[in-house]
């Protein structure tokens, strides 16, 4: 079983505890706020309007706890935590850029309400950082 190399600690622990965290704090989240996240994603995503808000806030949680557990368990494979993490930042950042209110017309730079959004972006460098070492890691053998 090969553990997490030393360089890939700081980015992993970082990323992974800022996640769960996340994750952990809306598995309990009330109708209001499964309804304001809900409606965020909708406006981004439209498909997402048949999923229950409560129940999309559900499976948001899983799926951020589900993250933040592969990042910090040192014996998942840096290729699996940086695809996971290159994933949910993605989206993220898709839903940053589909909604207008949330950067600068015209523009992919923030509005005042985009910037806590818009910085998920080093979470997508980290993920894309994991990846890009497995692939050398497996290359350099």
């Amino acid at each position: 079983m090969k553990f997490m190399r030393a360089r890939e600690v700081p980015g992993r622990v970082a990323t992974g505890a800022y996640i769960l965290h996340s994750g952990v704090e809306k598995w309990n989240g009330d109708d209001d706020q499964a309804a304001g996240i809900h409606g965020m994603a909708v406006g981004a995503f439209p498909f997402l309007k048949s999923v229950p808000p409560r129940r999309f806030l559900k499976l948001l949680s899983a799926a951020e706890i589900a993250t933040g557990v592969a990042l910090l368990t040192p014996f998942v494979p840096a290729a699996v935590a940086g695809a996971a993490l290159t994933g949910f930042s993605g989206g993220l950042l898709a839903l940053y850029l589909r909604t207008p209110a949330l950067h600068q017309p015209r523009s992919i730079w923030p509005s005042p309400a985009g910037i806590g959004v818009s910085k998920d972006v080093w979470m997508l460098g980290v993920g894309l950082g994991l990846l890009a070492d497995a692939a050398t890691r497996r290359r350099d053998g």
